[in-house]
């Protein structure tokens, strides 16, 4: 990392890096000095990031696309530091695994946009329902996709990040220390010193943290989980999942809740300690059939457990489902805004 020779790694991974190599330190400074230690309460060191595009007709028409450059300079105004990119890039391959001209133009135009907004940029490949369901394809296509973005962003500031499969689960748990293993090898081809973003198999759930196989010289990773529990109150009503369809009017907030979060968390940096990894909590978020001023306490619970524990974060998601965007507004969704960055819940729209 440029500049950054004479700091830790696991310290400058675990702060923001702005583009350029400048570093802020932050949550995981602790590990420098010593297991345990930590800088008195400078929260506005986080990294804290939101999900975007993943679902955005920008893949299909760019012309239709809600997602526009401004949103960039509005995410950055907010006080957010980096976007997780969700790319779905399987569906624009053709028969020999190529990825089309269009989809990477609109990919290089995103990145670029982000980068000079002052964002850092989490390459993510999401095709995680393909992946659960039909390894052998999913091994080739990966593989596919990070011998062509590795190679064509190589030459991209540290301010971009790699993040080799969002949530493995279902037939690609039981190989997925196999998968990762590969596609790194790929990546490190061509990015020896890129920061590249890892999780554990079982949707990226905290508790399969001890499962995830790693390389012990390979200090450049940042692990990564998911959090979205109870998932009875954040998926209430969800259209997508049978089990929580029908359900409405699940609240939170009890002490057992409070305490269910902070054991949860509290064993994640526990892990984080023994190993020495800098963690991103890659997604958290309640959908909005839940009430308001309960997924506003949920949020801002979450978002304050990761940080307290040196973890920086990623909202899910932008826009869609979920939101922090109201894009029939076209402004932030200000309470959801506020229990993410309290101190900048009143940015400018």
């Amino acid at each position: 990392m440029a500049g950054a020779q004479d700091v830790d790694w696991y310290e400058t991974l675990g702060g923001l890096v702005l583009p350029g190599g400048r570093t802020r330190g932050g949550g995981i400074a602790r590990h420098v000095g010593g297991a345990g230690q930590r800088p008195g309460g400078d929260r506005a060191a986080a990294w804290r990031g939101v999900n975007i595009v993943g679902y955005d007709p920008i893949w299909q028409s760019p012309d239709q696309a809600r997602f526009q450059p401004r949103h960039f300079a509005a995410i950055r105004a907010a006080g957010f530091d980096h976007v997780r990119l969700n790319l779905h890039a399987f569906a624009h391959m053709d028969a020999q695994q190529r990825l089309s001209a269009a989809w990477f133009s609109t990919l290089d135009r995103l990145v670029g946009e982000a980068v000079k907004a002052g964002l850092q940029v989490i390459i993510d490949e999401h095709d995680f329902i393909a992946c659960s369901k039909e390894v052998p394809a999913c091994r080739s296509r990966l593989m596919a996709f990070w011998q062509q973005v590795a190679q064509r962003y190589r030459e991209q500031p540290d301010a971009v990040l790699f993040e080799i499969l969002n949530e493995p689960n279902g037939q690609m748990d039981a190989v997925w220390n196999e998968v990762l293993a590969e596609n790194l090898r790929i990546i490190r081809a061509t990015n020896p010193t890129r920061r590249v973003i890892v999780g554990p198999k079982f949707w990226n759930n905290q508790d399969h943290l001890e499962s995830l196989q790693l390389p012990e010289d390979d200090r450049r990773l940042i692990v990564t989980f998911h959090y979205y529990a109870p998932m009875e109150f954040t998926h209430q009503g969800a259209s997508w999942a049978p089990e929580y369809q029908k359900l409405s009017g699940v609240t939170w907030g009890t002490p057992a809740d409070l305490d269910r979060l902070k054991g949860d968390f509290d064993r994640v940096r526990a892990w984080s300690d023994r190993h020495r990894r800098p963690v991103l909590l890659g997604e958290f978020g309640a959908l909005e059939t839940g009430a308001t001023p309960m997924r506003v306490a949920w949020t801002s619970a979450v978002a304050r457990a990761a940080e307290a524990r040196g973890f920086g974060w990623s909202y899910w998601q932008f826009d869609s489902d979920f939101i922090v965007w109201d894009m029939r507004s076209d402004t932030w969704v200000q309470p959801i805004l506020g229990a993410l960055i309290p101190e900048r819940s009143q940015a400018s729209r």
